[in-house]
């Protein structure tokens, strides 16, 4: 997989993942709970591994220019 997430991207990512492992402790209903683990763990394998799968679909990269 090539990277395609940019450092921003990841940091939001990151955030985001966060905050669907907190909102799972808030969610009465248990899809909403299952579904918030699901989003939650997307994210983190997005922010951990720098690749997006709608990105790569859509032919979009934010990740910077390596430099050889």
């Amino acid at each position: 997989m090539k990277k395609n997430i940019g450092t921003k991207d990841r940091i939001f990512r990151l955030i985001l993942g966060i905050l669907c492992f907190v909102g799972i402790y808030f969610a009465s209903n248990d899809i909403f709970k299952g579904a918030l683990f699901i989003f939650g763990l997307f994210c983190f394998f997005q922010a951990t591994f720098s690749w997006c799968a709608f990105y790569a679909l859509i032919g979009k990269n934010t990740c910077p220019i390596e430099k050889q």
